[in-house]
């Protein structure tokens, strides 16, 4: 449907759940990396006058209207009204010929909007919030908001993202703008309230599996344990003192020096025995999670692999340095890098480095620095080239994609054995995998 410029479609996922797709005259293929449910077969009725296109579920109502789309719940209560969409091109870089893709969506005065992830600003609706998301340390984000109206939005975009909202107590519009994007690609969900929205994106993106049993217990963690002998004298001194818990963690450094890091081997001194530190584990009827990376040092088996099948990215990432004092020594430069989990080679090259520790019989992995961690941030560094397009083009996914790889590779080796992922990043799709995200 061309109006005023702008190719328009609208599709119902389901009798509550519809996508609107608008290009700007060059129609784009798009596989989600999101959004995993086909269209279900639902019945839409259509009618046409001379100022609007109206469809009608047996659950909500789309008016399009000037170019702009209206959705009301199916007793014709408008829930919101699209602003303006834009399209401005991107003239240089990798991303030429691509778009900052913009849409602005009406919210009323009272109107709460929760969601975009985990924010660090002690507030619950987002109203007055204007930020730029993309994926840190402390803050990780999300594309997706939902309303107190009983609507939500998954804004189907990797790019990072700017979120715009008036004050509370303001009439106004939410806006979304991309960095990158060929197409302006959103799904509106009506579920009448919280858990009706959360069930819509869960059947649009995947359903939640559930953990291993163990994992409701008490996990016992510190930074960080240095050799096994400290590790089972923990565990043991649990049972002795009969207090319940359930897990304990591993946390970074048992490969080693930092040129070593993330090797995804015991390669520390005070690990002289990893198979006997399992085992004496799992016999005290306890389990092991242990810290992985996304990066890998140079020392490293899966540094070496990753290297010769260019799926390294080259921005500076954490240690800065191959030497242990803090502040780093940048004249020593640890010369880490972090894989592209983009490509699936890759993912495949991730996993059979992971799987020497997941043959010991380790129970979970805590997936750290997921976002992934940057040093010495430069804008230019989203230019750098993955397995899917520019960084900056799938920039808040890498959580998704990393994360999803270690779920599937483990499920596909072991179907008998749930997964337990902790994980510091997350993105809309992520639950699929039963990852828990942690916030620093």
């Amino acid at each position: 449907m061309p109006i005023n410029g702008l190719a328009q479609k609208v599709e119902f996922y389901t009798p509550r759940t519809v996508r609107i797709v608008k290009d700007n005259g060059a129609p784009a293929e798009k596989k989600s990396l999101v959004v995993t449910a086909q269209p279900e077969k639902v019945k839409v009725t259509r009618e046409e006058n001379d100022t609007a296109v109206i469809y009608r579920s047996a659950e909500m109502t789309v008016i399009v209207s000037r170019g702009k789309v209206t959705f009301a719940d199916k007793r014709g209560n408008v829930l919101m009204r699209e602003g303006d969409a834009g399209f401005t091109p991107i003239m240089r870089g990798p991303d030429k010929w691509s778009y900052k893709v913009k849409q602005a969506f009406s919210v009323e005065k009272d109107e709460a909007v929760y969601g975009l992830g985990f924010l660090q600003n002690g507030k619950m609706s987002q109203r007055g919030e204007n930020r730029r998301m993309e994926q840190g340390n402390t803050e990780d984000y999300t594309h997706f908001y939902q309303s107190i109206k009983g609507y939500g939005i998954y804004w189907d975009n990797y790019s990072p993202t700017t979120f715009q909202s008036p004050e509370a107590g303001e009439n106004g519009e939410i806006t979304l703008e991309s960095e990158v994007g060929n197409i302006i690609d959103y799904y509106f969900m009506f579920g009448g309230n919280a858990d009706g929205v959360t069930a819509e994106m869960r059947h649009l993106s995947g359903h939640v599996p559930m953990l291993p049993l163990w994992t409701y217990g008490f996990h016992q963690s510190r930074e960080r344990y240095s050799s096994q002998d400290e590790l089972l004298d923990v565990v043991n001194k649990y049972r002795e003192k009969g207090i319940p818990f359930d897990g304990i963690v591993q946390d970074w450094q048992y490969w080693g020096n930092s040129y070593l890091w993330n090797a995804m081997e015991f390669l520390a001194d005070g690990y002289y025995n990893p198979q006997l530190m399992v085992d004496k584990i799992h016999e005290r009827h306890a389990h092991l999670s242990i810290s992985v990376w996304s990066s890998f040092g140079i020392g490293t088996k899966g540094y070496r692999e990753m290297r010769e099948k260019g799926h390294l990215l080259a921005f500076e990432t954490f240690p800065p340095s191959g030497m242990p004092q803090w502040p780093p020594r940048d004249d020593y430069p640890s010369g880490a890098r972090c894989y592209d989990p983009y490509s699936e080679e890759a993912r495949d090259i991730y996993w059979r480095n992971l799987s020497r520790l997941h043959r010991l019989g380790i129970d979970g992995w805590w997936m750290d620095s997921t976002e992934p961690d940057f040093y010495n941030y430069k804008d230019s560094d989203l230019d750098f080239p993955t397995a899917m397009g520019s960084l900056r083009s799938v920039r808040n996914a890498y959580p998704l994609m990393t994360v999803e790889g270690v779920y599937n590779h483990q499920r596909e080796m072991d179907s008998t054995k749930r997964v337990f992922i902790f994980t510091r990043s997350c993105f809309a799709g992520q639950q699929r995998t039963g990852a828990n995200t942690w916030a620093q």
